[in-house]
C-alpha cells in the first residue's frame, strides 16, 4: 500500500460525503446512520457501496464481504474502504480478512459513544480500528476522522440517537 499514491484531501472529502448520503438513506430504509463505500485504486471509480442493514450486519462489514466476493485480494488491497465512522472491531477484522488495504473514516468511535450515549441498539466498543491493525501482519494504512467533515457526520448521528 505504501508504494502507492494515497486520495487527495478533496477525493477523501467528496467520498466521506457521499458515504454520509448512503447513511442518510439508511436513515430513511429505518437502519442505522452508518454508510461506506469501496473506492478502486484509482481514488475516483466507486465500486460499491452500502448502507447499514442490522447490529451484526454493518455497512462495513457487509460491504467487505461483497468485495470479497467480487475482486481479488491483490486488487482489493490497492482499494479504499471509505466509512462515515471508525469501523468497529467486527467490521475492521473483516475489511483485514478481505484485504482492502487502506480505510478513510469521518468520525471516530470514540465521538460516536459520545452521542449514543447507553444507547442500547449501539453498544459502542472503545477499540481503535488502529490498535487491532497495529496488532496484525498487513499494513493496512488508516486516515481519520476527517475535521472537514466531522460536524456533518456527528450531525445525522445527533438526529438519530436523539429521536
Amino acid at each position: 500500500m505504501t508504494d502507492q499514491p494515497g486520495p487527495t484531501p478533496g477525493q477523501i472529502q467528496r467520498h466521506l460525503r457521499r458515504a454520509n448520503a448512503i447513511a442518510a438513506r439508511s436513515v430513511a430504509m429505518g437502519h442505522h446512520p452508518f454508510g461506506a463505500l469501496l473506492v478502486a485504486p484509482d481514488h475516483e471509480t466507486v465500486l460499491l457501496e452500502q448502507g447499514n442493514v442490522s447490529t451484526v450486519n454493518h455497512a462495513e462489514s457487509v460491504l467487505a464481504r461483497a468485495a470479497d466476493m467480487n475482486f481479488t485480494p491483490e486488487y482489493l488491497w490497492g482499494c479504499t474502504l471509505y466509512t462515515t465512522v471508525e469501523p468497529c472491531a467486527m467490521c475492521a477484522a473483516t475489511q483485514y480478512w478481505a484485504n482492502i488495504g487502506r480505510l478513510v473514516y469521518g468520525m471516530d468511535e470514540r465521538r460516536l459513544l459520545e452521542l449514543t450515549g447507553s444507547d442500547p441498539e449501539n453498544p459502542t466498543m472503545d477499540v481503535p480500528a488502529r490498535y487491532i491493525y497495529a496488532h496484525s501482519q498487513k499494513a493496512i494504512q488508516v486516515i481519520g476522522p476527517v475535521p472537514e467533515v466531522e460536524e456533518e457526520v456527528a450531525d445525522l448521528h445527533r438526529g438519530f440517537w436523539k429521536n
